[in-house]
């Protein structure tokens, strides 16, 4: 006996915890439940009109009826073509409340503000869990597993799956969110939180969010997380969908971004939810009467959304504080135009995002005070050095002296913010760090800081400013919660031979401290030396070579991009000259083409080679809109000092770094790495200066879990990719697929043909650990592809990575459900990249082609194909072959005849099942197969031999599926129903009928009369009648 637990099982657990926290709950599987039903017109309505019109009366009292009624119709009615155009005008409408125009009795035009949510008071709305509910569009009809309604609005789809079956799981539940998004869109019109989950691992997302960008929820209270998995279901319903943390998290936690024509809705982690709750409360006491003006400091690590944060903080503030003025701090130029971009692209259409303003950035100290001039609201955008006294003055003119502004520092840990003193030698006058003219300037502001990075103990200046922590998320947490990766480190140190007198990090530091990028001192003597040294000829020489191998390696391993790091500019120009020199095809003149860049700052008096890597601010943009795009051939570039800190590129996975560089200058900069890509294992830091022990001082600061997150030695990457190399040559044990790179490339098909077959004919629980360990391989190498032992491996990797997605291809039939997350652009991307001797994935295996097969037309399945089948040497490849053809022929088949597909699909799985219990020979169980095939094929063929249509015939089919029925009446007579139901249907079909309740009963009706007309078993009238109409369903939701 087994044990069950189904999902089912699961999807009734989750309604009584909905039921625990105060949402009604309509159960389908409870006889004495009420139906949902009733509250809908048809199974196309997703909107509880009744539920909806009550709620609104309740919470807008002094709204007249026909007001109410006008809002719904605006908020009802679709505008767009587009699911997330309608999507967005339904958020807006839901945060800002509906302006109605009405005139009343007496003709006066009155303007009303009509709420749809209670946000204030959560108990005044309609919460409600349905679980099964059937929603029709067309040809479709879908039924998520547990959709929540907030006043008989849709706003979160629930899909559940198996916690006991291993082959399925959170992944597979995304998948199914994404197929009812294209089939049944009008549910997802007013959806704010899509959730998948098996049980084990639960996920929440956006509307437009890929699948690596849907995220667990940890915590029930954002003080305790979850002690492990096993709960996160639970965790995810009471900590996140309870009532009032979902209120809130649509209210403030929901946004949408504009880049250019491209629109993503965003919903916060459960990171940034707890964290930006905590810094308004700290903002809001700290502002207060007796407040100190020091709301605290968050850190919450590089790649984990910092930024964002910065954003929904700034949302939630402008609300909670009546429209405050928002002053946004960064100590240099390019950091300022990155995240002023990320506000910009948040502020939403019309004053109705989440921020509800334009942000603006101060070009000048004049412009800040004028910005600063206005009583209130504002979100605006400076560099620290704008806060700098006039000449001649040690303190700052006070800009404004109101107390509801709200200072936002971002890297709040920078010396920049210090109060400490200094003589100007020049001036003779005692010179304060910025933290001073920033208190100065705005005497009685609030101060909140964020940091990627943590304030070092010793760092008296950061607590002085801002205060303590208000909350941290850390490395460990970040790649715990798929937020960011770990940071893998390779040391390729090529020596400098510095004399003993030079000391790089302390004389970086000491130049560049305080100064804004574009106005840096001079270097110094001493490290004019050692930029003079980094950057010989010989060396740089030695530099190009070692990257173009090392990053043709990366490539071949995993596919993305690169970023290399180099003292000076100087150096920057010597480099690309020697690598395009070694790869003249990666250059060009053409800002639009070429394959590495260099990106830097300059003026029309520096030297003529720097002259075409300069360029304006455009170029810049144009090659940052470049290097974000995965498809685009640049792949590499080269910078300084740009780029390092606030430069999201989630498909970078390796930096090479051969400029010294400490603390959190450091951290910031190897951070570019850990974005979460697809399926991209680590980021990779390549040391080619010698940082190792700037790494280890700068990780000091972290706790001892963060240390094992950032520069992981890469051998530790080949021990794990030897252990599963193992591992599969294990499951391998007894077969020779040793020949697997013969040069003939007959031989390399029979071989991959023959392994393929292999895989297939072994236990299912072996296949799995095959395809797991073989993907697991992958990963591995992507980390340590240019580790000597791995790359010995590198041929045998690419043949059984091939072997995996052909056998994934079989046991996993393509899906009409949204499967294949990648774009073509991206596939075709990945096999340019695959051209040359690379890993082969799963996208350009063509299983018919390696089998030596015609790719078949679905529909036909002819003799012939099905001979070549049958001849097939690999018998356990032809069984998956027909067994995946034969589902999709069945599948097709259910549009038409509902009873035929029925009947083909179950003893197409008898088959199946006896060949997985090992009770059938293989041989037995094709002969099986193609015999159903055959059997397809003549049942196609038997309307016409009877002189039916092929509605007639699925009609028939109904009819003569009951042996008493073909006892009592003769064929013909079975015949004459069939074509006079097909007539009856026609006559009763209405636009929409199958949706409308009083339209399927007349159908009924039409039905049960022509079958007592001629007789039918009464007996069978009424299942007969069911199954008649349920095909006429079919067919109208086919046309």
């Amino acid at each position: 006996m087994s044990y069950r637990f189904s999902e089912d099982d699961l999807e009734q657990v989750a309604l009584e915890w909905f039921s625990e926290l105060g949402y009604e709950v309509k159960d389908v599987t409870d006889s004495n439940g009420t139906s949902i039903s009733t509250e809908r017109e048809g199974d196309k309505d997703v909107v509880l009109n009744g539920r909806l019109e009550a709620v609104m009366h309740k919470i807008n009292p002094n709204v007249p009826s026909k007001v109410i009624q006008q809002a719904i119709h605006e908020l009802t009615v679709e505008k767009s073509p587009s699911l997330l155009e309608n999507n967005r005008n339904f958020h807006e409408l839901l945060i800002n409340g509906i302006e109605v125009e009405y005139y009343n009795d007496n003709g006066e035009t009155v303007y009303y503000l009509v709420n749809i949510f209670d946000f204030q008071n959560p108990e005044n709305n309609d919460f409600l869990a349905v679980n099964q509910l059937t929603v029709v569009n067309g040809d479709y009809n879908k039924r998520p597993d547990i959709v929540l309604f907030i006043n008989g609005l849709p706003v979160v789809v629930i899909e559940l799956k198996n916690v006991t079956n291993e082959n399925v799981g959170v992944e597979e539940g995304y998948h199914q969110l994404q197929t009812y998004k294209s089939t049944i869109p009008q549910l997802f019109t007013y959806n704010e939180v899509l959730v998948t989950s098996d049980g084990v691992n639960t996920k929440a997302g956006s509307l437009t969010a890929d699948y690596d960008r849907f995220m667990t929820w940890r915590t029930r209270d954002g003080k305790t997380e979850a002690s492990s998995n096993t709960e996160s279901l639970s965790v995810l319903i009471h900590g996140m969908l309870n009532k009032t943390v979902l209120l809130d998290l649509i209210r403030y936690f929901v946004l949408f971004q504009d880049d250019n024509d491209d629109v993503v809705k965003i919903l916060a982690a459960y990171h940034q939810y707890y964290a930006v709750n905590k810094a308004v409360e700290s903002a809001i006491d700290s502002s207060s009467e007796y407040g100190d003006g020091k709301a605290g400091v968050v850190w919450h690590t590089q790649g984990s959304g910092k930024s964002l944060t910065m954003v929904f903080f700034t949302g939630k503030m402008i609300q909670k504080m009546n429209n405050p003025t928002i002053v946004v701090v960064t100590d240099r130029n390019d950091l300022d135009n990155q995240l002023f971009g990320t506000f910009a692209k948040s502020k939403g259409r019309s004053g109705k995002g989440l921020l509800r303003q334009t942000p603006k950035q101060a070009d000048t100290s004049k412009h800040l005070k004028e910005l600063l001039s206005v009583e209130s609201g504002g979100i605006i955008f400076t560099t620290m050095q704008k806060f700098e006294p006039e000449e001649g003055q040690s303190s700052m003119e006070a800009l404004t002296e109101r107390k509801n502004v709200i200072v936002i520092a971002d890297e709040a840990h920078r010396t920049q913010y210090g109060f400490k003193a200094k003589l100007d030698e020049t001036t003779g006058r005692m010179k304060y760090g910025y933290a001073k003219y920033l208190r100065d300037a705005l005497p009685n502001a609030s101060f909140i800081g964020f940091t990627g990075t943590p304030v070092a103990s010793t760092d008296k200046n950061t607590q002085m400013v801002f205060g303590h922590y208000i909350d941290v998320y850390d490395m460990t947490q970040s790649v715990k919660d798929g937020s960011t990766v770990k940071i893998f480190y390779e040391s390729r140190v090529i020596p400098l031979n510095l004399p003993e007198d030079l000391n790089i990090d302390d004389s970086y530091e000491e130049i560049t401290e305080g100064q804004e990028e574009d106005i840096k001192s001079k270097l110094k003597s001493k490290w004019s030396r050692v930029e003079a040294l980094a950057g010989a000829d010989d060396r740089v020489k030695t530099l190009a070579n070692d990257i173009v191998m090392h990053f043709e390696e990366r490539q071949k391993a995993i596919f993305g991009k690169g970023m290399i790091v180099t003292m000076s500019r100087r150096i920057a120009v010597k480099l690309y000259d020697a690598i395009i020199k070694l790869k003249p095809e990666w250059h060009s003149d053409d800002d639009h083409k070429g394959a590495i860049k260099i990106v830097m700052t300059g003026s029309s008096s520096d030297p003529e080679k720097f002259q075409k890597h300069i360029g304006p601010k455009k170029r810049r943009n144009e090659l940052e809109k470049r290097m974000k795009d995965v498809n685009d051939e640049l792949k590499l570039v080269i910078v300084c000092d740009m780029w390092l800190t606030g430069f999201d590129v989630p498909s970078l996975h390796t930096m090479y770094i051969d400029k010294a560089m400490q603390g959190h200058n450091l951290m910031q900069a190897i951070a570019r790495v850990n974005r979460v890509f697809k399926d991209k294992p680590g980021g990779l830091i390549v040391d080619y200066i010698g940082i190792a022990d700037s790494l280890k001082e700068a990780l000091k600061e972290y706790t001892e879990s963060d240390k094992d997150q950032t520069g992981i030695d890469t051998k530790k990457a080949l021990e794990v990719l030897l252990t599963k190399y193992d591992v599969v040559k294990d499951i391998m044990h007894g077969f020779d697929y040793s020949n697997f790179n013969s040069s003939k490339k007959s031989e390399r098909y029979y071989v991959i043909s023959n392994t393929m077959n292999y895989v297939l004919g072994l236990k299912k629980d072996d296949q799995k650990l095959f395809i797991d360990t073989v993907t697991e391989l992958g990963k591995a190498y992507a980390l340590c592809a240019t580790e000597v032992e791995a790359q010995k491996l590198n041929d045998e990797i690419a043949f059984l990575k091939a072997v995996k997605a052909a056998v994934v291809k079989l046991i996993q039939p393509p899906k009409n459900d949204g499967g294949n997350n990648k774009t073509p652009a991206e596939i075709e991307a990945e096999i340019k990249q695959l051209i040359s001797k690379s890993v082969v994935t799963e996208e350009v295996v063509d299983v018919y082609k390696t089998l030596g097969l015609e790719n078949p037309d679905i529909s036909i399945l002819s003799d012939d194909f099905l001979k070549d089948v049958a001849a097939l040497e690999q018998k356990n490849v032809a069984i998956e072959l027909l067994n995946r053809l034969l589902k999709g022929k069945v599948k097709a088949l259910l549009k038409t005849n509902a009873i035929s597909s029925k009947k083909f699909s179950e003893m197409l799985d008898n088959s199946i099942q006896r060949y997985n219990n090992r009770s059938i020979q293989a041989s037995k169980v094709i002969e099986e197969l193609i015999q159903l095939a055959k059997q397809m094929q003549e049942d196609q063929a038997k309307g016409k031999n009877l002189g039916l249509s092929t509605e007639e015939i699925a009609f028939y089919d109904a009819l003569a599926s009951h042996e008493t029925a073909k006892k009592v009446m003769e064929d013909k007579e079975l015949r004459v129903i069939a074509h006079e139901l097909a007539k009856t249907v026609r006559q009763n079909m209405s636009l929409d009928w199958q949706y409308k309740k009083s339209a399927k009963a007349k159908m009924r009706s039409a039905v049960k009369r022509l079958l007592r007309i001629y007789g039918y078993p009464p007996d069978l009238e009424t299942t007969a009648t069911k199954q008649v109409v349920e095909q006429a369903e079919l067919m109208a939701n086919s046309l």
